[in-house]
């Protein structure tokens, strides 16, 4: 087994890994980048076709690169993110090694860290005096145990895997989940003429535009993105969240599922237990379309208030009124009489960072740590959701939250010259 050493070894080269990288490589220092398979690889392989951006295209804005196209106020499809993350590649060229999988990082005797490499090759230890783990939060997709039990006939993935209404079987199909995947994915599949099923969960969502302007911009403006998470009602608890659904396809526009369930789409309050061809569901379709909406209204109050407060001449519009509304709570369904012959499971992700022997992470396998710095010296992690603000899961926060590490990360080495965004 070969041996080599490095100051600081950043596993994963999507656009937090990248961030931190183009910090340390103007900084001059002794560092590389491991991914097991490419540079920002996710976004290529784990986007369906019609994919695109829910936050404007001027969000994106990473360490010495930023959106300069003709549509600020558009969303970049999944393609053109491909693109974009290319060129910020190939704008500072990192030391990235690809095809290369960590399989343990663990603490060295005499200080710093041994990190265990699989490479094309063989097997590689890296003696590395600090390491950033960016690979994100979303790793290991979630589907219950129940699935097993769920007819074979039926085919079933989960909302990482999917790409367009062509891969499935022909027939109606289940949605199960109504975060952003499961929304936008549902939509995808009913705009191309499916009969979609849809199981919700308590999701909020948001309106694509409120008073001239986009919500998400309002919100900058408004400093959202930027209150540390601590700031936020119940603290941490923040990082639990989920994100609310809209979605930027087609220039951008709402999601709204009672509107979707007026043509024809059926939906459901949470699935709670599957066998053979029958599906059970919790009596919760009324609740969870309330309180989403609920918060949509909030959403818009609290943008009324802003330009109120702050004399902004914005055109006035009203607030959100249900379109449709169920007469009954569905509580179980057969697949077969409803002709589904396939299930998109879109209902999260789990942490897996089992491969990081170090004791930093909470009963639920999520690291502790203050903007991404452990109480365990020289072991960071960014490109974390509610990282440090609610703009840490965003393009638009990943700057800073690099910013922020690489400094700490000079500061371990000596270094005295400052990290400033931009300079």
């Amino acid at each position: 087994m070969t041996t080599s050493r490095t100051e600081v070894l950043v596993v994963g080269a999507g656009q937090a890994g990248l961030s931190i990288s183009w910090y340390l490589t103007r900084e001059g220092v002794d560092h590389v980048l491991v991914d097991s398979a490419t540079p920002a690889h996710e976004w290529a392989e784990a986007r369906w076709d019609n994919f695109t951006l829910v936050t404007p295209n001027w969000h994106c804005s990473l360490p010495g690169w930023t959106y300069d196209g003709d549509d600020p106020d558009g969303f970049m499809t999944r393609d053109e993110v491909v693109a974009w993350l290319d060129g910020y590649v190939k704008s500072f060229d990192p030391p990235v090694r690809t095809h290369t999988t960590v399989t343990e990082v663990r603490l060295a005797p005499d200080g710093g860290y041994v990190v265990s490499l699989r490479t094309p090759d063989g097997h590689e230890e890296v003696q590395a005096g600090q390491v950033v783990v960016a690979t994100g939060g979303y790793h290991r997709p979630v589907v219950p145990a129940y699935a097993r039990a769920i007819d074979p006939a039926v085919a079933q993935i989960h909302s990482q895997q999917y790409l367009n209404a062509d891969q499935l079987p022909e027939g109606a199909v289940l949605v199960v989940g109504t975060g952003q995947s499961g929304a936008q994915i549902a939509e995808d599949l009913h705009l191309e003429g499916r009969q979609v099923h849809l199981a919700l969960g308590t999701a909020p969502r948001v309106a694509r535009t409120y008073r001239g302007r986009d919500c998400m911009t309002w919100l900058s403006d408004m400093g959202l993105y930027d209150t540390a998470v601590q700031q936020y009602p119940g603290g941490l608890a923040a990082r639990e969240k989920t994100n609310h659904y809209v979605t930027g396809r087609d220039g951008g526009r709402d999601i709204d599922l009672r509107q979707f369930a007026s043509e024809g789409m059926r939906l459901y309050g949470a699935l709670t237990e599957g066998q053979g061809a029958r599906l059970d569901f919790a009596p919760t379709l009324t609740s969870s379309l309330d309180a989403a909406d609920a918060v949509y209204n909030s959403i818009c109050r609290d943008i009324d208030r802003f330009i109120d407060t702050n004399g902004i001449d914005a055109p006035v519009q009203p607030h959100y009124e249900p379109v449709w509304r169920p007469d009954h709570e569905p509580r179980a369904l057969d697949l077969g009489d409803e002709g589904i012959t396939s299930i998109v499971w879109a209902i999260g992700y789990r942490p897996d960072y089992s491969w990081v022997k170090v004791g930093v992470f909470d009963g639920s396998g999520r690291p502790t740590h203050t903007r991404g710095e452990t109480t365990v010296p020289g072991l960071f992690f960014v490109g974390l959701p509610w990282m440090h603000t609610w703009g840490s899961g965003r393009f638009l926060g990943i700057a800073r939250d690099a910013e922020h590490v690489a400094g700490r990360l000079l500061e371990r080495r000596g270094a005295s010259s400052p990290v400033t965004v931009g300079s």
